[in-house]
This record gives C-alpha cells, sequence and structure tokens, in this order.
C-alpha cells in the first residue's frame, strides 16, 4: 500500500484519509471558514418566511436552496425568489428539474437502480435540464444544483462559450453519490462552485477531500428521515476546523424527503435549526469566523 500511497501523494492528493484531523487553512474570499445554508425551500412564500425568520434570529443565512426543479416553478415564482434572495442578500440555488426520479425509468426505484442517484439518462434529458438552468438564468438566477457529472461539464463549457452567463455557480448535489478526493477532484475541473458529499461522510474522509480541493465543501448538519435522519450538531465545530471553506446546509431533519414540499411552519422550523447549529459554533469553537450578512461570493 506504500507505493500506492506515495504515488497519490505525487499527483497532489491525500495519502489516505485523514485521522489526524489537520487544522484547514482555507477560506471563503471574505476570509471567512463558513457559511450557512438551509435547503428545501421550494417558492416564494416559504422563503419569504425563513428569511424573516432569520432576521429575528439575527444569524446571517448565505445561501436558499430549492430543490424540487426548476420546471416545477412558474416565472412568476422564480423572479420572486430572485427579488427576495437580491433583497436578504442571499444566494438562491435552484435544482435541476429533469433527474432520474421524474424520468419515465422505474429503475432508480428499485433497490439496485438507486445508485445510480440523480444522473440523467439520453442526451434529450441533458438538452432538457440545460433547457431549465437557461430559462431559470433568463429571469436573474445565478446558482444551479446539478446531479449528473456530465451534465456539469457541458454547462461549464456553455458558461465559457457565453451561452449561459459568466457568473453561473454549479453545485453539486449529495444525490451524486460522491465521498472520496479523487471524485471531488475531478468535480472541481469539471466546473463545480461546490460539492456537497455524501450524507455521512466521516470527519477523517472530509479533512482528506479538503486537502484535495480548494472549492466550498457542503456537508449535511442534519438530514430527513429518507437519507438517514441522524444529527450531527455536535460535530459542527470539528467540520469547520477541518474542513474549511464550508456551507453547513442546516434545517434537513425537518423534512421526511429531499423535495420536502416545506410549509411556512417548517420554514420557521429550519431556522430555528440553523439557531440550534449557531450555538454548537459558539460554545464549542467560538473563535471560526463565519461570513457577515451580504457575502455570498
Amino acid at each position: 500500500m506504500e507505493k500506492t500511497r506515495e504515488f497519490l501523494k505525487s499527483i497532489g492528493l491525500p495519502r489516505g484519509d485523514a485521522y489526524d484531523l489537520p487544522t484547514s487553512e482555507k477560506r471563503f474570499s471574505d476570509g471567512a471558514q463558513y457559511r450557512f445554508e438551509v435547503p428545501g425551500i421550494q417558492g416564494p412564500k416559504v422563503m419569504e418566511t425563513l428569511l424573516e425568520t432569520m432576521d429575528q434570529y439575527g444569524i446571517p443565512l448565505h445561501r436558499v436552496t430549492q430543490t424540487k426543479g426548476i420546471m416545477m416553478l412558474t416565472d412568476n415564482e422564480i423572479m420572486e425568489m430572485v427579488r427576495l434572495a437580491a433583497q436578504a442578500e442571499t444566494d438562491l440555488i435552484l435544482a435541476i428539474g429533469p433527474r432520474a426520479t421524474t424520468d419515465t425509468s422505474a429503475s432508480v426505484h428499485t433497490e439496485e437502480g438507486v445508485r445510480m442517484g440523480y444522473r440523467l439518462r439520453g442526451q434529450e434529458q441533458i438538452v432538457r435540464a440545460i433547457e431549465d438552468v437557461k430559462r431559470a438564468a433568463s429571469l436573474g438566477c445565478k446558482s444551479f444544483l446539478v446531479y449528473d457529472e456530465g451534465c456539469l461539464w457541458v454547462l461549464n463549457e456553455m458558461k465559457k462559450a457565453g451561452e449561459i452567463p459568466a457568473d453561473s455557480h454549479f453545485k453539486i448535489s449529495a444525490h451524486a453519490g460522491h465521498g472520496n478526493p479523487c471524485s471531488a477532484k475531478v468535480l472541481e475541473m469539471l466546473g463545480a462552485s461546490s460539492i456537497n458529499p455524501v450524507r455521512d461522510i466521516q470527519l477523517p474522509m472530509l479533512a482528506a477531500m479538503r486537502q484535495a480541493i480548494d472549492i466550498p465543501i457542503d456537508i449535511h448538519t442534519e438530514n430527513p428521515k429518507s437519507t438517514g435522519g441522524f444529527i450531527r450538531h455536535y460535530e459542527v465545530p470539528e467540520m469547520i476546523r477541518v474542513a474549511a471553506p464550508i456551507y453547513l446546509k442546516t434545517g434537513g431533519s425537518v423534512a421526511a424527503t429531499h423535495s420536502w414540499d416545506s410549509t411556512e411552519r417548517d420554514a420557521r422550523q429550519r431556522a430555528k435549526q440553523v439557531s440550534l447549529v449557531k450555538r454548537m459554533i459558539d460554545n464549542y469553537y467560538p473563535e471560526a469566523v463565519g461570513s457577515k450578512k451580504g457575502t455570498i461570493r
């Protein structure tokens, strides 16, 4: 194994999982170590409630993520969510609509087929996914949740060619199923702006992934019942220390599933979950630096 480990090191990758949990010296552009993201906000009314509640807690929210898909939103809903994001100085991420779970194939719903994640089947689904992004971009959205590596690559090529805005950002979903430094490096090379690894990634694995890439890592601090339901609040201080820059993806335990249609009550509960995570940071890693309100890039 030593020869293999030495080769990995020679090409800029960690020799193995980082069991020594080294402190990450990498940072966001503003010098911060962590930011907050709340997922599963499917429409403008729920988003407005979330933002208002976050203001009441006095905690900056840096990302709001919609997960049901752009194709499930009207133009007016997208424009209103873009407006709310601009007003609150937060980043709005809209999910690409076509994915394995909405395709005509039943494969993803089988015990073996579920391993494909939310990846796309056939070039027509790629075309439709691109159309989803182009539509949302034309209405002012700049950040997108991507489930397929090939789709990520072509979207990045379109960005370079001027087919979609040059300031577009692509977040890789946990449903792509990546959990090692080599995969993370490939995604960074393909144009990912941030990577959400598998939800149960452990601290030594997370620390090794950080050694391989410079872009932010998005980590679930808690999860819906459908993806394990585990709550990792006490691990958050160490997550920040070893994996900065990191987006703390919080509020998932409020939902039963990934595409849960959150209510305004759910939004308030998600905001409460953020406050509970912030308490953990303040108690156990008070020197950690978070981004201020209005810092989204």
